[in-house]
């Protein structure tokens, strides 16, 4: 009796309205861009007011500030993935494919996925940590047909990548650099110039993984 009651309940549970989800999307894209500008104590009523919604609706759909940054980097995983499983199926050329991942990949702000890689948020997350995986699985899909090929340099990894992304997709706070995307993709192609092969110099050090990345001091 109890089981059929409470599947029946779950069964009545309304589905999200249409407005909610478009309010939830918004302050999810506002956020994104405040954060990738103004780094993570940002304040939740400035993510609201770009949002275009109330304190109220932000913290309905969002009770804190770990809540809201984890859905971010969330979002920005799996857009960003997309963009590499996409710029693969359709690009013949693979140094031509990774190229066009890396900057669609600035445009979805990949340096919001800084608190993740940096071992902030390791704790019991499988949704975040299966989207991680999905997309450390396409960017190397790309950077080993790449190499494959001849060319892309042979002494760099996802981890080179990465890195670079989240430097270059971020103004430094504090600049009021408002028009940081046409120098972002001036200094992206200068970047992608320097992983072509045949190298034009040797690295120092070792290439950088992800688990580099969010090894814990």
């Amino acid at each position: 009796m109890t089981a059929v009651a409470t599947e029946s309940d779950t069964r009545r549970v309304p589905r999200p309205r249409a407005d909610a989800l478009r309010n939830r999307e918004r302050i999810v894209a506002a956020a994104r861009e405040i954060l990738v500008e103004s780094g993570p104590d940002v304040p939740l009523d400035e993510i609201a007011r770009r949002a275009g919604v109330g304190n109220a609706t932000l913290y309905r759909h969002f009770p804190d500030r770990s809540t809201l940054i984890l859905e971010v980097v969330h979002s920005v995983m799996a857009r960003t993935t997309d963009q590499a499983q996409r710029a693969a199926a359709e690009e013949a050329d693979a140094f031509v494919a990774l190229s066009r991942f890396v900057h669609a990949a600035a445009d979805e702000r990949i340096g919001a996925l800084c608190p993740l890689l940096s071992g902030s948020f390791n704790g019991d997350l499988p949704h975040l940590h299966a989207e991680r995986e999905r997309l450390e699985a396409a960017v190397e899909g790309l950077m080993e047909k790449a190499r494959a090929t001849g060319r892309l340099r042979t002494d760099v990894a996802v981890g080179d990548l990465m890195v670079a992304l989240s430097q270059l997709t971020r103004p430094l706070p504090g600049t009021g650099c408002l028009n940081i995307d046409r120098f972002t993709h001036r200094h992206l192609q200068l970047f992608l110039d320097g992983l072509e092969a045949p190298a034009r110099s040797e690295l120092p050090g070792a290439a950088a993984t992800l688990e580099d990345m969010r090894h814990r001091r």
